[in-house]
């Protein structure tokens, strides 16, 4: 008995020790009410001929991700609102002007024959043949594209050189010449690079919309707002508050109550939190106002599925059986009620997840997590806790359990 309990005991310690090593040494990712950022909508404008349906606002809310996602914004959300609007919340984000010019960028990148009187000819090809570009320098240090083909568009690529030797290549973006450079010979490798009075900061962000590609439809913002930090730290500070008394309130009624047990809740409440926010910050998931309260909802639940077991303990206890008894019976009897309580929680969290949006979702998120926290703790980390003072020091006496004995 007392061999399983140490091993049990390790096991914790170790979940714990990782767990708080996470919430305190990996920062906490805030959402855009709690951090501040922009917050942009944009309506999409279809050319003629292009379709809006639900397969163009699929792409082009995959493609405004990767843009996103190439300005380092991880913690952004890109959401379709009705038929034809997306939503984009930039938290942190500093230049503010640069994000919202490259978010509604076309980025279409073409190939054209230049004619001796500086016309184009027809586009022979387009960006969508681009596997990868980078910014990469030329001898004397200038800041230029250095771009790679896919396979099939290497081969394309090698024909338009081959059959245009002695001709001007022009590469356009979004229209705009920016370099054409004479074929000597064919290319057939399919890599190149586009050079131009580029910056480093244009340069990057030039090579970010390519590899994020094009637009499929065209977007225009309709609405842009910046959110300022001063109410995410208001918020914060007035959660944290809230957190510390409610913790303290809860701590002194379980020890009140339940004497022994209440003071191995409330350890089991600090593992709660421990193992909640460890586990956040693990998967990288960003922290709202919508998920602060799917944490205080979990946290209410974690204390209410100590107090069914203990409820439970006490009965025995009245009933005249041991201590050890007692405890491993109220665990049986009251793991029922806390299972079915929490899978009920999983399913709603499960439905507001999978048709949620934004915010929606990160409270499932948040409340899932700590769903389940509160379940470990409760069963395992709370009855682990009773065994150890009971096997170990022998605190036997039903008066440490609230009953008279």
């Amino acid at each position: 008995m007392k061999s399983k309990l140490l091993i049990k005991l390790f096991f914790i310690a170790i979940i714990l020790f990782g767990a708080g090593w996470l919430t305190f040494f990996k920062p906490t990712k805030l959402g855009l009410d709690l951090k501040g950022g922009v917050y942009v909508v944009l309506e999409a404008k279809p050319d003629a001929g292009i379709k809006l349906d639900d397969g163009a606002m699929n792409r082009l809310i995959e493609v405004l991700d990767r843009r996103i996602n190439g300005l380092g914004v991880a913690e952004s959300v890109v959401q379709r609102a009705g038929s034809d609007r997306v939503i984009i919340e930039l938290p942190g984000i500093s230049n503010t002007e640069d994000a919202i010019n490259m978010i509604g960028k076309t980025a279409l990148m073409e190939f054209k024959i230049m004619n001796e009187d500086g016309t184009l000819g027809e586009t022979l090809l387009t960006g969508g043949a681009l596997k990868k570009a980078d910014v990469s320098y030329d001898n004397l240090g200038r800041p230029q594209i250095q771009f790679e083909m896919t396979g099939e568009g290497a081969q394309t690529f090698a024909k338009i050189t081959r059959e245009n030797i002695g001709k001007r290549l022009a590469i356009t973006l979004d229209g705009t010449v920016q370099t054409a450079p004479s074929i000597n010979s064919e290319i057939p490798s399919g890599n190149g690079v586009i050079t131009g009075n580029y910056t480093v900061e244009e340069a990057k962000a030039t090579s970010t919309l390519l590899n994020a590609g094009a637009l499929p439809v065209k977007a225009e913002i309709i609405e842009t707002r910046t959110v300022g930090a001063s109410l995410g730290d208001e918020s914060i500070a007035q959660s944290e508050k809230a957190a510390l008394v409610a913790m303290a309130l809860i701590g002194i009624f379980m020890i009140i109550f339940y004497r022994l047990p209440g003071v191995i809740a409330d350890l089991a409440l600090l593992s709660f939190g421990l193992i909640t926010f460890g586990t956040l910050n693990f998967i990288d998931a960003t922290l709202t106002l919508p998920g602060i309260a799917g944490l205080i909802l979990s946290a209410g639940m974690a204390v209410d599925a100590n107090v069914i077991i203990f409820e439970r303990i006490k009965e025995e206890l009245r009933l005249g059986n041991s201590v050890r008894g007692s405890i491993d019976a109220g665990f049986s009897k009251g793991f029922a009620s806390i299972f079915d309580s929490n899978v009920t929680t999983l399913i709603i969290t499960t439905i507001l997840f999978v048709f949620g949006t934004g915010s929606v979702k990160g409270f499932a998120v948040t409340l899932t997590i700590g769903v389940i926290a509160s379940m470990f703790t409760a069963i395992t980390i709370t009855k682990a806790f009773l065994q150890l003072f009971v096997t170990i020091f022998k605190l036997e006496k039903p008066e440490l359990f609230g009953v008279r004995g």
